[in-house]
């Protein structure tokens, strides 16, 4: 049984994604909580950093869906299996979450990066940091997906495993495999491990259809979105993109 410690709602403040937009979330932090209960908060649009779960709240604005990619239907377009064509030689390694010196090099080199190219907010993390954000709760459904070139730490996937799903975290990597669509990549490989594990979809997160910066998760066909945020005893709804508003 799921072991809450708390939950409420954050204050209204400005949207990051539709500037105009009214924004909010509510969370809960968990103790402990099984992965089937987990599986149960994804398909009603819950997410997960460290020991916080999470879902938008906003008092007037519903364009913020959480979508999955129906992984035993999924077909790869031509520059998805160009990107997996253009990593053949990478490797790729599941393990339990942690925290090392390559881990932080990786992700201090990824965000210096998009602060220069997009202006996002840029401060050098540490160890405590990073577990705080990533490692906090050691729920047992938390694994990471450590991608090598030869012997080098180039990316890192964050990905929960429930029983039948996945849920796509966080991914980054260094600057200079980004001409190698290392982000496509990423998606294509846990689309992968969910078929080989025998797990059908694949939460990609939050997406925004006016929102560029979210274009790419709607890319990997086919997926479903969900119609609302419902309670955890309502049945969630899950509807192609294209039939819902």
């Amino acid at each position: 049984m799921a072991l809450e410690l708390l939950r409420g709602s954050a204050p209204p403040g400005s949207c990051s994604y539709l500037p105009d937009e009214t924004a909010s979330l509510e969370y809960r932090y968990m103790l402990d909580i099984a992965p089937v209960e987990f599986e149960a908060m994804l398909s009603r649009g819950w997410r997960r950093q460290g020991a916080c779960f999470f879902r938008p709240k906003c008092p007037a604005c519903v364009k913020c869906r959480s979508l999955r990619v129906d992984v035993d239907a999924f077909t790869p377009s031509k520059s998805q299996r160009r990107a997996r064509k253009q990593n053949e030689g990478i490797r790729l390694v599941v393990r339990k979450p942690s925290v090392t010196k390559e881990h932080l090099e990786v992700f201090d080199a990824y965000h210096a990066d998009m602060h220069q190219r997009r202006g996002w907010k840029y401060d050098p993390s540490d160890a405590e940091d990073y577990a705080r954000t990533f490692l906090a709760g050691h729920f047992s459904f938390a694994s990471e997906f450590l991608y090598f070139r030869k012997r080098e730490l180039v990316g890192v996937g964050l990905v929960d495993l429930t029983p039948h799903a996945m849920s796509s975290i966080y991914f980054y990597h260094r600057p200079d495999w980004r001409p190698r669509s290392p982000g496509t990549l990423s998606v294509m490989r846990e689309i992968e491990f969910a078929r080989e594990s025998n797990r059908h979809w694949l939460y990609l997160g939050y997406w925004i259809r006016e929102n560029a910066s979210m274009s790419y998760k709607n890319r990997f066909e086919p997926h479903e979105v969900l119609e609302r945020y419902v309670g955890d005893d309502d049945p969630a709804v899950w509807r192609p993109a294209g039939e819902v508003e």
